[in-house]
């Protein structure tokens, strides 16, 4: 008489069947930065082009992927000041998430630069649903929001000598990953003093004397050693 074959009940077989699973997608910040996709789009800017202006609606933000960005305001009496200079990395046009209906400053080229605009309501978005990219943010604004307290306290109690070392030292990169960068040939004595909150003709001064000990070089643009530390930190 034949064995009866072990045969596999419904539920045994219904166990056996393997369940795919799918790995979440990681999202990837500096991917996001870095790439076009939907509301956002990469541009390019020659030197001196203007990026947005004074007035304009604020309806992006833009993250600079290369090159160098002049921040300025323009008072109604027609004065310029720089409010700050941008490296890559940085972000700017961020008051546009913040409710800000139009720019408030003026962003222009200082270089050849390469950057990405980010529509308003996809920043917004990303903001809240990924925690690398808000993470990510929320530490550059705190990064930015310090280094403007830092440009108060240098305003109000150091001398122009020193605030035209810190902004040279800044220019450079100096702390930031990689070496020291030229400064921008482009960045005349003129923007410099507006910068320092000075004249033009203190900061040529300065600079001639930070040449001289061998803390500047300059031949067609500006290299700026550590040794200019050495001005900011002495009392």
């Amino acid at each position: 008489m034949a064995r009866a074959r072990n045969v596999p009940t419904p539920t045994e077989t219904m166990l056996k069947i393997r369940v795919p699973t799918f790995a979440p997608k990681v999202f990837d910040a500096k991917k996001f930065l870095a790439d076009i996709g939907q509301g956002r789009r990469i541009l390019e800017f020659q030197k001196k082009a203007s990026i947005y202006t004074q007035g304009e609606p604020a309806d992006a933000i833009f993250y600079l992927q290369k090159g160098k960005v002049k921040l300025s305001v323009v008072s109604q009496q027609g004065k310029e000041a720089i409010i700050g200079v941008l490296n890559a990395g940085d972000f700017f046009g961020e008051g546009s998430i913040a409710g800000q209906p139009l720019r408030m400053a003026t962003a222009l080229a200082m270089s050849d630069s390469s950057v990405i605009r980010i529509e308003k309501k996809v920043m917004m978005q990303v903001l809240h649903d990924q925690h690398e990219m808000s993470d990510m943010f929320v530490a550059y604004l705190l990064a930015r929001n310090i280094r403007y307290e830092e440009d108060l306290v240098d305003q109000l109690f150091n001398s122009s000598e020193k605030r035209l070392a810190r902004i040279l030292l800044l220019l450079a990169r100096f702390g930031k990953e990689g070496k020291p960068e030229p400064i921008v040939p482009g960045i005349t004595q003129e923007a410099l003093a507006e910068m320092v909150g000075t004249t033009r003709s203190r900061v040529n001064f300065f600079l001639n004397r930070f040449r001289k000990l061998g803390f500047i070089e300059y031949n067609g643009e500006m290299q700026v050693h550590s040794s200019l530390l050495n001005v900011v930190l002495h009392d």
